[in-house]
């Protein structure tokens, strides 16, 4: 059995780990870590768990947790740092869900966050954990940082073409839209019933953040200097991802050819799903899984492909690729916990 502990369980992505993990067979919780309730039961919080094991939630302390295999750090971006870093340097394996351990360079992590960054040096320690890109390396891994929300959604769209001759790397625009819980437990206006019910808004134009990790692991992943407009939308959903990503073509291509070089590279992913011809994806359909679903056109007036990439945010986009991650690190098929279908109706 793999020993884990989970830090930050209370928020959205840590609790959905938790429910994840519960259902894991080869894992044996050993501490759940929150430090504003540290002391109350989790089913105080969290109802569903009424009826089961009594969980009482602990205060941090990392002697505690060296009992742990694994550790899951679900804290906010800033915090997570001190932590992983302590907890990395005892010899703890670590999948952070913060992105505080995602880019190669310190610089660009600090403009885009306004935060500085304290261990640049653990930055080179770090494997992204994109399983379609990086399986090799999360699997000898001692840290991991999970990939964003709508970087996963737009990167996977991406990866099959980015590095064709037939598209212009130029001329990426992705329209994002995600559900209510993207914003996370806190309180905040723009989130509140009446503020987020039958409105869809866009937010952070041009200076969203996830704009540069996304940017960054393609630049790595094709060695040029990708840049590209992002503009993320709160629409009022509970879960789930719907990028509509646009891409300029240099080259003729048909739909049979571009379906095909798609299907060629994501035919050893378990969890990346291309959709056959004018069948496009849909939220319902992946919200609860780890699943990605993409759906591919060629607009032949505009010499443009249209990508049509969903997930559920909360899933492929946290906790499930969490999971997924933890799974290659420690030589388990990468499927295990992972196989439940969509949460429909």
């Amino acid at each position: 059995m793999i020993k884990v502990s989970v830090i930050g369980v209370t928020g959205y992505a840590g609790i959905e780990l938790l429910r994840l993990l519960r259902s894991h067979p080869h894992i044996e919780i050993k501490h759940l870590i929150s430090h504003s309730q540290a002391g109350e039961r989790l089913d105080n919080i969290y109802p569903q768990f009424y009826g089961s094991k009594e969980i009482i939630m602990e205060k941090y302390d990392l002697e505690m947790l060296k009992d742990s295999d694994l550790v899951f750090t679900a804290l906010p971006h800033g915090i997570a740092q001190d932590v992983v870093a302590e907890l990395f340097e005892a010899g703890i394996k670590v999948i952070d869900l913060s992105g505080d351990y995602r880019y190669s360079k310190a610089g660009i992590y600090e403009k885009w966050y306004n935060i500085e960054h304290k261990y640049p040096e653990l930055l080179a320690s770090a494997v992204y954990g994109l399983v379609e890109m990086n399986k090799k390396d999360i699997k000898g891994a001692g840290l991991v940082s999970n990939p964003g929300c709508y970087p996963t959604s737009a990167i996977l769209g991406l990866l099959p073409v980015i590095n064709t001759e037939f598209v212009n790397q130029d001329s990426i625009i992705i329209d994002a839209k995600s559900g209510i819980s993207g914003a996370g437990r806190s309180l905040s206006l723009t989130t509140h019933f009446t503020e987020a019910d039958e409105s869809v808004k866009a937010y952070k134009i041009a200076e969203h953040r996830h704009t540069s990790e996304i940017e960054s692991t393609l630049q790595e992943f094709t060695a040029t200097d990708i840049k590209l407009s992002f503009t993320p939308h709160l629409i009022p959903m509970k879960r789930g991802i719907l990028s509509t990503i646009y891409i300029n073509i240099k080259q003729e291509i048909n739909e049979e050819k571009l379906s095909n070089v798609y299907s060629e590279f994501y035919k050893d992913s378990e969890f990346v799903k291309v959709f056959p011809g004018d069948v496009y994806p849909d939220t319902k359909y992946v919200a609860g899984t780890n699943y990605c679903h993409l759906g591919l056109k060629i607009d032949n007036r505009l010499n443009r492909i249209i990508i049509i990439s969903a997930i559920d945010n909360l899933g492929k986009g946290a906790a499930g690729q969490a999971i997924q991650n933890m799974n290659i690190m420690f030589d388990l098929p990468e499927v295990t916990g992972l196989e439940d279908t969509a949460l429909f109706p």
